[in-house]
C-alpha cells in the first residue's frame, strides 16, 4: 500500500510535490474549521452559505503565511523535530490572521463565529498540520534508516556556482537544501533556484530550527583571505563544512560543479599560500634530468608530482621503501605518463647513488630522504644520526663528485637552535651542504648547493594533522603535549613548490626560508579540526561536547616554539617576494674532523658520546635564543 504511494511521490518533480502539499494543507485547514464548529456545538455541523465563506477564508489566509515561513521548502523525508516550533509559529499567525480577516468583514457580528472556535481551530489545525507531516515522514516517505542517508545542508554563496550546485543536489534527491547564505545584502530574502537566501547572521537560527548538519561553500572564485575568514566563522558552529573546488580547477576540468570536497585544514591557518613563480619552476625542471631521494615519502612524492608536471627529460625515484616506491612510480607513469625510473636503495649507499646519476645523466638532485619523526629519532638516536647525517653526507658528496649542477637539501625549522636529535642532524646536513658549496666555489665547478628550511607540513607522514584526524574519527580524545605550544605550518604542495623555486634562486651555500606569517597554536589547530568535522569540543565551558582535548605533556626534545632563523635581522630577500635566504652560520672548516669523530662514536655504539659530539659543533656558533611574542 505504502510502496506505490512512495514511488509515485518520489517520481514527482519538486514543484509538483509542493502543489500536492499545499492542496493537502488547504483541505486540512478547511476541515479544521469545520471540526472546530462541530466540537463547539457538540454535534455534526452543517455550514450555511456565509459559513462556507468563513471556512474557505482559513486556507486562503494560512497558505501564504506557510509559504513565507518556509513550510514548503522543507523536504518531508528529512524533516527535523525542531521544525515543530516553526509549524506552531506558522499556525499561530494563520489563526490570528484568519480571526482578523473574519472580524474585519464583520461576519462575527452576525453570530457566525463563536469566540471559542478560533482557539479550537488553532489547536486542531496545528495538530493536523504537524502530525500529518511527521506521519508522512514515518510511514509514507522513508523508513528511519533511509532518512539517515540524507542530511540538511545550506549552500554558502547564492551565485551561479551555488545555483548549479543546488540543482545538482536536488537531482540526486538525497539531501535537503534548507537555503542559501550569502554576504550580499541585496539577495537577502530573495528566492534563487527555488531556495531562500539568508544573511550569515541567521545561521544559528537555521541550525536550531531546521537541523542543518552541513554547509557547502560555493564561492570558487573568492580570495584565500575571504575563504579563511568564512571558514573560521563557520567552525564556531556544530556543523560539517565542505566546499566546491577552486575556480581554476573547475575551469581546468579537474572537477564538476557538483563534486564537493572536504575543507583543507590549511584554509584555517590564517595565511594565504605563497604563489609559485612559473618561470622559476620551469627554469629548474623543464628538459632536465632530475633525481629525488626519499621519493616515496609524503614530501618526496609531492615533489615528484610537481616535477612531473613540468616535463623533465627523466625523473629518477630513489627510495629504500619498496611499497612506497611502487606506489609513487605507478602513479606517475599511469597518471602523468612521464619517464620515471624507480631505484630501490638507501641514501647511505654511495655506489647506488653514483650509478643512478651516471646512467641517467642527472643534472638536479632534490634530497628529501630523512628520518624526521622527533620522538622516534630521539629514541633511536644512533640510527637517526647514521641516516640523517651520514646519509646526507653520501648524497651530497656523490652529487659533488659526479658533477650534478644543482643540489637542494630539504631541511627543517627544527635545525634552528635544535633541542632534539632530529633537529641537530638536520643542522649537520645544512653544514654538509655548505661545505660542498664552498668546495664547488673553490674548484670553480659552477655547481650550486642549497637548502630549504620550512615549518611543519600539513598532512605529511608523522605530522600532527593525520594524528588529530584519526583521534577525531574514533571519537577522541585529541591529545596535546602542551596547550601553549606553537608551530609554523604550510601545505605540502606549497612546500614542494618552495623546494623547486629555491633551487632556481640558489647562488651557492644558500639556506632558503618562506615568509610563513604568525605561528599557530597547536591547541587552536586541534579545536578547529574538531569543529571542522562537525563535532564540538568538550570542556568546562561545554560539558556536553562530543570530543575532549587532553594535555599529555611534552615529549623528549620537543620545543615550545620553533624558529626559522638564527638571526631574523640578517635574512635578505630574493627574486621571490616571499622567499628569503639566511646568512650562513657555523664554521664549516671544522666539519670533516667532526664528522670523523661522530662516525667513530656511532661505530662504537656510544650513544652518549655521539649525542655530545652532535650538539657540540652546532652549539658553538649558535646565538642566544630570543623568546617569541605570545600567540593568540
Amino acid at each position: 500500500m505504502y510502496e506505490p504511494m512512495r514511488s509515485w511521490l518520489g517520481e514527482l518533480p519538486r514543484p509538483a510535490k509542493r502543489v500536492v502539499l499545499i492542496t493537502f494543507d488547504a483541505l486540512v485547514l478547511a476541515g479544521a474549521v469545520w471540526i472546530s464548529y462541530s466540537l463547539r456545538y457538540s454535534s455534526f455541523f452543517q455550514p450555511g452559505p456565509r459559513q462556507w465563506i468563513v471556512i474557505a477564508v482559513a486556507p486562503v489566509v494560512a497558505i501564504p503565511i506557510f509559504i513565507r515561513m518556509g513550510l514548503y521548502r522543507a523536504v518531508i523525508r528529512y524533516l527535523p523535530e525542531r521544525a515543530i516550533w516553526t509549524m506552531l509559529q506558522a499556525m499561530t499567525f494563520a489563526a490570528l490572521g484568519w480571526v482578523l480577516v473574519v472580524f474585519l468583514t464583520e461576519m462575527a457580528g452576525n453570530g457566525i463565529i463563536p469566540r471559542s472556535v478560533p482557539l479550537i481551530y488553532w489547536i486542531v489545525g496545528g495538530t493536523l498540520i504537524i502530525s500529518s507531516r511527521f506521519a508522512a515522514k514515518r510511514f509514507i516517505w522513508a523508513p528511519p534508516e533511509e532518512q539517515l542517508k540524507g542530511g540538511q545542508i545550506l549552500i554558502y554563496g547564492a551565485g551561479e556556482a551555488g545555483s548549479q550546485l543546488a540543482v545538482a543536489l536536488r537531482s540526486q534527491g538525497r539531501s535537503l537544501i534548507v537555503g542559501f547564505i550569502d554576504d550580499d545584502k541585496s539577495l537577502h530574502g530573495r528566492d534563487i533556484a527555488g531556495q531562500r537566501v539568508y544573511a550569515p547572521a541567521y545561521l544559528p537560527e537555521l541550525i536550531a530550527n531546521y537541523g542543518v548538519q552541513e554547509v557547502i561553500l560555493s564561492m570558487p572564485s573568492i580570495t584565500s583571505e575571504k575563504r579563511q575568514q568564512i571558514v573560521t566563522n563557520l567552525t564556531r558552529h556544530p556543523i560539517k563544512i565542505r566546499t566546491l573546488p577552486h575556480i581554476a580547477d573547475l575551469l581546468a576540468g579537474k572537477y564538476l560543479v557538483n563534486q564537493i570536497r572536504e575543507i583543507d585544514i590549511d584554509e584555517l591557518l590564517g595565511r594565504s599560500s605563497v604563489p609559485a613563480q612559473a618561470e622559476l619552476l620551469g627554469e629548474m625542471i623543464r628538459d632536465r634530468a632530475i633525481l629525488v631521494t626519499g621519493a616515496g615519502g609524503s614530501i618526496g612524492s609531492e615533489l615528484c608530482r610537481l616535477i612531473a608536471r613540468w616535463s623533465p627529460t627523466v625523473l629518477v625515484l630513489f627510495e629504500q621503501n619498496e611499497f612506497a616506491l611502487y606506489n609513487v612510480h605507478r602513479e606517475l607513469v599511469d597518471t602523468l605518463g612521464i619517464k620515471a625510473v624507480p631505484v630501490l636503495g638507501s641514501i647511505g649507499d654511495a655506489g647506488a647513488l653514483a650509478r643512478a646519476i651516471a646512467e641517467q645523466g642527472i643534472e638536479v638532485v632534490f634530497h628529501a630522504a630523512a628520518h624526521k619523526h622527533v620522538p622516534l629519532v630521539e629514541a633511536n638516536a644512533l640510527e637517526g644520526m647514521r641516516n640523517n647525517v651520514f646519509g646526507s653526507l653520501a648524497v651530497t658528496r656523490t652529487a659533488f663528485e659526479t658533477g650534478v649542477r644543482d643540489f637542494v637539501l630539504i631541511s627543517s625549522d627544527k635545525a634552528v637552535r635544535p633541542t632534539n636529535v632530529m633537529g641537530a642532524t638536520k643542522r649537520w646536513a645544512e653544514l654538509i651542504m655548505r661545505h660542498y658549496a664552498q668546495r664547488a666555489v673553490e674548484a670553480g665547478t659552477g655547481q650550486k648547493f642549497s637548502a630549504v628550511r620550512f615549518g611543519n607540513v600539513l598532512g605529511s607522514n608523522g605530522s600532527v594533522v593525520p594524528l588529530f584526524e584519526e583521534q577525531i574519527a574514533r571519537g577522541g580524545p585529541v591529545t596535546l603535549t602542551h596547550p601553549a605550544m606553537t608551530r609554523y605550518f604550510m601545505s605540502i604542495h606549497e612546500a614542494a613548490e618552495l623546494i623547486v623555486q629555491a633551487g632556481a634562486l640558489a647562488e651557492g651555500g644558500d639556506i632558503f626560508l618562506l615568509e610563513m606569517g604568525a605561528p599557530v597554536k597547536i591547541s587552536d589547530l586541534a579545536r578547529n579540526m574538531i569543529q571542522l568535522a562537525g563535532q564540538t569540543v568538550r570542556d568546562a565551558a561545554n560539558p556536553g561536547g562530543s570530543i575532549e582535548i587532553v594535555t599529555v605533556g611534552s615529549r623528549p626534545g620537543e620545543k615550545m616554539f620553533e624558529e626559522l632563523f638564527y638571526d631574523a635581522a640578517s635574512a635578505r630577500t630574493t627574486r621571490h617576494p616571499k622567499i628569503m635566504t639566511a646568512i650562513g652560520r657555523g664554521e664549516v672548516r671544522e666539519l670533516p674532523a667532526a664528522l670523523a669523530k661522530l662516525e667513530q662514536s656511532i661505530a662504537a655504539q656510544d650513544e652518549a658520546a655521539a649525542r655530545e659530539q652532535l650538539f657540540a659543533l652546532i652549539a658553538d656558533s649558535a646565538p642566544k635564543p630570543v623568546e617569541p611574542a605570545p600567540v593568540g
